[in-house]
């Protein structure tokens, strides 16, 4: 079984910044791309970046030059560093994965989610 644990959403104010944390665990064999949507209230989950086993990364237009999406392989775990943060960034956020199991096939996983609230 595979489980993506998410952590550090919180209450912060306009212009400012958290970061994000999203480890995988159980047996993993390897992980391909992994990534970080969100779902505003009221409104369908988004992407917001994704990143490649190689580090090439995506970026949705709206947090590009704000959002920094990063990995450590060595601990299945990646980041999404959030800065300059607006109210319009409010939302459930949810890490991704693309990950093989041993004698499984390729799937893809979610996390539970973490709330990202931006208010003053």
């Amino acid at each position: 079984q595979v489980q993506l644990v998410e952590s550090g959403g919180g209450l912060v104010q306009p212009g400012g910044s958290l970061r994000l944390s999203c480890a995988a665990s159980g047996s993993i064999f390897a992980i391909y791309a992994m990534g970080w949507y969100r779902q505003p209230p009221g409104k369908q989950r988004e992407l917001v970046a994704t990143i490649t086993s190689a580090g090439t990364t995506n970026y949705a237009d709206s947090v590009k030059g704000r959002f920094t999406i990063s990995r450590d392989n060595a601990k299945n775990t990646v980041y999404l560093q959030t800065n300059s943060l607006r109210p319009e960034d409010t939302a459930v956020y949810y890490c991704n994965a693309i990950i093989t199991q041993y004698a499984r096939p390729r799937s893809e996983y979610w996390g539970h989610g973490t709330q990202v609230t931006v208010s003053s």
